[in-house]
Parts: structure tokens; C-alpha cells; sequence
């Protein structure tokens, strides 16, 4: 049994991972600022409300986890900030964390390059988060998925440096991943991945 939180757990991939996760004997925790929405939680699941950028919040709500899961919408560089200094003083290590395709111009003409930094700057705060998290003393993961959506779950890894192999991405396909990290907490370890349909 692993102590994970979701950061992030009503939206739309932390609610993918939540599924993904029902069967399994892990504690979870899950955060948002609207966690008063969810329901039905399962008898190994506990909701807390409260801020990524509130430091009470965060220092409180990380006692004892093992796995950080962030899934994150609004100043995602200050908020990759706090995450990670507070992650860092409550020496919780392992963190997985959701960015975007695109931050590192990986996604070539013949997928669509106009989702590149280069072509769409509001990626910027995407890439300043992702080197936020990259700069950190902590055990990273970064996912850079491609457009959500909820096709099929197939799906092809591609690592920093490779260009992207398909445009969209499953919420499922993203959530298996993150389960296949949590139960081997070593796989991508200080990577930063993509994740797309072939």
C-alpha cells in the first residue's frame, strides 16, 4: 500500500486516475480547491480542500504521502514553486506532474507544429513550470501529454529530445501510465516524457 495524493483530483485527469486506481489497495488522498464535489469516496479515499500556492495547506496535506500526482490549471509556475519547496521540506520525494507537448518545440510539421512554444507562448508558463520541477532535489516525472481526449488507450512514450509521434492522447492512456509509476516508482525517474497515440 502507497500513500498518494492527487493534487488536482476533480478535474478531469485526476478523475481518470481516481478510476484507474479504484481497485487497488493504495491510500488516497484527494486535493482541490473544490474538493466538496466529490463524491461516493471509496473506503481507502479522503478529500481535502485547500491551495497548491497555500502553505499551510500543502505542508498539512503532505504528511505522510509517498507519491505526488499534479495535475495542475492556472499560475503553474508559481504554483510548480510551492509545490516543490514544500515537497522538499516535508521530504516527501516523488513527484509526477503534468505539463505539456509543445515546450520544447518537439512536435514536428507532419503532427502539428503549431502547438510548439516557439508558435504559441501561452506554453511558456508550461515550460517554466516543467524547469521548475526539473531544477528541483526532488524524484520527477514530467508528462508532456498531447490533446486529451478519451479515445483509445494506446499509446507511444517519446523522451526529451525525440519528436512527438501523434497529436492526441487518451485521459485513459494517461492515467495506466501513472499507475505503471506508482507501482515501479523508479520507471522515468528524472525524465521528462511525452505521451501520445502513435
Amino acid at each position: 500500500m502507497t500513500n498518494i495524493l492527487i493534487i488536482g483530483a476533480t478535474g478531469s485527469l485526476g478523475q481518470s486516475l481516481r478510476r484507474e486506481l479504484s481497485t487497488t489497495n493504495h491510500k488516497i488522498t484527494l486535493f482541490s480547491r473544490s474538493a466538496g464535489r466529490l463524491s461516493d469516496l471509496r473506503v481507502n479515499e479522503t478529500a481535502m480542500a485547500g491551495s497548491v500556492t497555500n502553505p499551510i495547506d500543502l505542508e498539512s496535506i503532505l504528511a505522510e504521502q509517498e507519491i505526488v500526482f499534479a495535475t495542475l490549471f492556472g499560475n503553474l509556475t508559481k504554483m510548480a514553486e510551492d509545490l516543490t519547496v514544500a515537497m522538499e521540506e516535508t521530504k516527501v520525494k516523488r513527484l509526477i506532474f503534468i505539463s505539456s507537448m509543445g515546450i520544447y518545440n518537439e512536435i514536428p510539421s507532419s503532427v502539428d507544429a503549431s502547438g510548439n512554444l516557439k508558435n504559441n507562448p501561452m506554453l511558456k508558463d508550461y515550460r517554466n513550470a516543467a524547469d521548475v520541477v526539473e531544477q528541483s532535489s526532488l524524484d520527477y516525472t514530467i508528462i508532456r501529454p498531447g490533446w486529451f481526449d478519451n479515445g483509445p488507450d494506446d499509446y507511444k512514450i517519446t523522451h526529451k529530445g525525440e519528436a512527438f509521434r501523434g497529436y492526441a492522447v487518451s485521459r485513459g492512456a494517461i492515467s495506466k501510465l501513472v499507475h505503471q509509476i506508482i507501482e515501479n516508482p523508479q520507471l522515468y525517474s528524472n525524465e521528462s516524457i511525452g505521451i501520445s497515440r502513435p
